[in-house]
């Protein structure tokens, strides 16, 4: 049954997001129970192999837990084995308990494996005989056409029988992934279990509620919060009227805009939490509860709909990595700064190498941030908090705004 719209004001959404995210300090959050909890309350966290400081993943999570260690991640994901790398919002790790949940997913993806068994085959057979391997490691050197060009026949044939389900990462050794049976790595009992949906309907619900969680509140528009769903308008507009139907979601009226937003319904007591916590302007030095800053990933989940962002915050963030020099407006690898539900600044940090010093390339405050003395002191305290997530220090100095 529907439930009653939520009527907020700007504000509260505002606060409900860096609540919802873990990005204040009324939900900190630390070490690897802290990470599982995260990650199972939005589903997954983006996976991008560039690395200049830190990972996509390591980003998000260092933003999050108070005392994030990249060994942390590593182990859940290559040790313990509650995380997996796969396919969700593009490349990204998820719990290990949702992998039954993708096999329509990877169904999708047998082309490939289908079409070049004797590859495939040969691939999963070394790989069963000798254990975990990656590409350099199988000597299949003929060239074929592949996703992102032209590539080795050995490369294809991991990767084709991994978006098949066939093998999961075992490891990664400097970005170099390793490859292992996915049975002999997903539980039995996980492996074993059949397409939970009954059909392409039932699918389409399961995961624009996912992504509904990913992002805290989303609208029933157009998004890339929904990139790799599948879902097309009419299946997000009839997904949409199921889960409203059976009260899965509440609508959200935010004072301002036009369109509703939605949350899980089951996510209502976390916002019912977040607006009894106070306003955010309650939390100063003085008051014994500091500001909190962060420095946000450019995939960090809360960036997902950046029309919702822009819309919601008056944050107009793009991710530059893939544009030409010359249409870039700020930089190649620019990080958003966010304090307590707005976000204050954006800056280019140069290549961390090493233990050397975190080094400010460049650096823009937004309109109207930067003079207050007690946001700076938590910018820098973050910019403190990622230097020591990365192995390293922050010795620079803030530039005035100009």
């Amino acid at each position: 049954m529907a439930r009653q719209a939520i009527a907020l004001t700007v504000e509260q959404t505002r606060r409900f997001l860096f609540d919802y995210h873990g990005l204040s300090h009324r939900f900190d959050s630390a070490g690897k129970a802290g990470i599982l909890a995260y990650i199972r309350r939005v589903g997954c966290i983006q996976f991008d192999p560039l690395n200049v400081v830190g990972t996509n993943p390591e980003l998000v999570l260092q933003s999050r837990i108070l005392d994030f260690d990249r060994k942390m991640l590593w182990e859940l994901l290559y040790e313990e084995r509650s995380l997996v790398d796969y396919w969700d919002k593009n490349m990204a790790i998820f719990p290990m308990e949702d992998w039954p949940y993708f096999e329509r997913h990877r169904r999708k993806h047998q082309a490939w494996f289908q079409s070049n068994p004797a590859a495939a085959t040969a691939a999963l057979d070394e790989i069963a005989q000798r254990g975990p391997l990656c590409s350099a490691d199988l000597q299949y050197n003929e060239k074929i056409d592949w996703a992102w060009g032209p590539t080795r026949l050995s490369r294809a044939a991991l990767e084709g029988s991994y978006f098949a389900g066939r093998l999961v990462v075992h490891h990664k050794t400097s970005g170099r992934k390793y490859y292992e049976l996915a049975e002999r790595i997903v539980p039995k009992e996980l492996y074993d279990l059949d397409d939970p949906f009954s059909d392409d309907a039932a699918y389409y619900e399961w995961y624009l509620l996912r992504r509904i969680g990913s992002v805290g509140l989303l609208w029933n528009r157009p998004s890339d919060a929904l990139l790799m769903t599948g879902i097309k308008a009419p299946q997000r507009l009839a997904a949409f009227a199921a889960l409203i139907d059976r009260g899965e979601i509440t609508e959200v009226s935010v004072e301002g805009l036009v369109y509703p937003l939605y949350i899980r319904s089951n996510d209502i007591p976390l916002l019912e939490a977040s607006l009894s916590a106070g306003p955010l302007e309650g939390e100063t030095v003085e008051s014994g509860r500091p500001m909190r800053a962060c420095v946000l990933a450019p995939l960090d989940n809360l960036l997902w709909d950046r029309k919702l962002i822009r819309e919601m915050f008056g944050f107009d963030y793009l991710w530059e990595v893939y544009k030409p020099v010359t249409e870039r407006r700020y930089g190649y690898y620019v990080l958003p700064v966010a304090v307590d539900g707005r976000f204050v600044a954006r800056f280019e940090p140069e290549k961390q190498r090493g233990t050397e010093p975190l080094a400010i390339k460049q650096w823009w405050w937004e309109d109207g941030e930067g003079l207050d003395a007690e946001i700076r002191a938590s910018v820098e305290r973050a910019l403190h908090r990622f230097a020591t997530s990365l192995g390293t220090t922050f010795n620079g100095e803030l530039p005035q705004p100009e």
